[in-house]
C-alpha cells in the first residue's frame, strides 16, 4: 500500500526543504508553468495546497495575496507544528504572504481546508497530490473554498510518464521512504468533474530544472528526494539515462521534467 503524503514528508520534508533553499531557482520553470495555468491577477487571493515550504510564493506576480496550507511541519519548522508558514527569506520576491493565521499554517491536518466558503480566487496544487490515494475529498474541499468563477491549477506527474518511472523506480529504490505514486490520469479529470469543477484545459508540459552544472543537478536531486541508499554520482547517471539532460551554450544544464497541468474552473451557480 502506498504511503500517505504525511508519511513521506514528515520523514523527508526537512531534506526536501534544504535542497530547495540551496538551489532556489532550480525549479523556476515548473512554478511558472502552473502559475500561467492559474491566470493570476493583482488583488487575487491565492491558496497553495499542499504548500511544502511555501516555495510558490516567490514566483507569484506582485499584488497577489498568498495563503499556504501544509500538513507536514517538517518542511519549514522541522517538527514544530502549528507555526505560521511564510515565504522563505531566500524566496522573498513576488506576492505578499497573508498576515492572517488561518490558512497560513504548517503542521495542521490537510483536511478540512482552513478557508471559508468561496474565499479563494485561485487554488494551486503542485506536485503533491500523487501521494493521495483518494484525491476526491481534497477536490471537494477545493471546490468549496474557491469562488464562483475562480480556478484550480493542478500540476503533477502523469501516469506512465518518464518522470513517473523515475520516481517509482530509482527514487523509490534508494530514498528513505520508498515511492509508489498515484499519478494523474483520465480518472483525475473525472474526479474533478464529480467534485463540481469544469475542466478548462489539460496539457502535458515539458520543461527543465536548471543548474550551473551536472554536479549541482545531481546534488539537488539527491537531497530533494532524500536518496540515502545511493550516492550523487549514481543519481547523476540515473537522471542522464532516464530523464535526459540538456547542455546550454553558457555551460549551464537543464534536467528534463514533465507534469500534467490541469486548469479547472468553478462555474457561477
Amino acid at each position: 500500500m502506498a504511503k500517505s503524503y504525511q508519511e513521506h514528508f514528515e520523514q523527508r520534508g526537512s531534506a526536501y526543504d534544504r535542497a530547495m533553499l540551496r538551489f532556489p531557482e532550480a525549479r523556476r520553470q515548473e512554478f511558472e508553468q502552473v502559475i500561467a495555468a492559474g491566470r493570476l491577477a493583482p488583488g487575487m487571493k491565492i491558496a497553495d495546497v499542499p504548500a511544502g515550504g511555501a516555495y510558490l510564493c516567490a514566483f507569484l506576480p506582485p499584488g497577489c495575496e498568498y495563503q499556504a496550507h501544509e500538513p507536514c511541519a517538517s518542511f519549514t519548522n522541522h517538527g514544530q507544528g502549528g507555526q505560521p508558514l511564510q515565504c522563505k527569506d531566500d524566496f522573498s520576491r513576488g506576492a505578499a504572504p497573508s498576515e492572517k493565521g488561518d490558512g497560513a499554517q504548517g503542521g495542521l491536518p490537510l483536511l478540512p481546508l482552513p478557508w471559508a466558503d468561496d474565499e479563494i480566487d485561485v487554488a494551486i496544487s503542485l506536485a503533491g497530490v500523487h501521494h493521495l490515494a483518494d484525491k476526491r475529498p481534497l477536490f471537494r474541499e477545493l471546490k468549496r473554498v474557491i469562488k464562483p468563477g475562480g480556478r484550480l491549477a493542478l500540476s503533477d506527474v502523469a501516469k506512465g510518464s518518464k518522470v513517473a518511472t523515475f520516481l517509482d523506480g530509482y527514487v523509490g529504490d534508494f530514498n528513505s521512504t520508498g515511492h509508489d505514486g498515484i499519478f494523474l490520469d483520465r480518472s483525475t479529470l473525472q474526479d474533478l468533474e464529480s467534485a463540481g469543477f469544469v475542466i478548462e484545459q489539460r496539457h502535458l508540459n515539458d520543461f527543465h530544472w536548471t543548474f550551473a552544472n551536472r554536479d549541482d543537478m545531481a546534488t539537488f536531486c539527491h537531497e530533494l528526494f532524500d536518496l540515502q541508499k545511493s550516492n550523487v554520482a549514481d543519481t547523476q547517471r540515473a537522471i542522464e539515462q532516464q530523464l535526459g539532460v540538456t547542455d546550454y551554450p553558457d555551460g549551464t544544464v537543464g534536467m528534463a521534467w514533465q507534469l500534467m497541468t490541469i486548469s479547472a474552473v468553478v462555474t457561477d451557480e
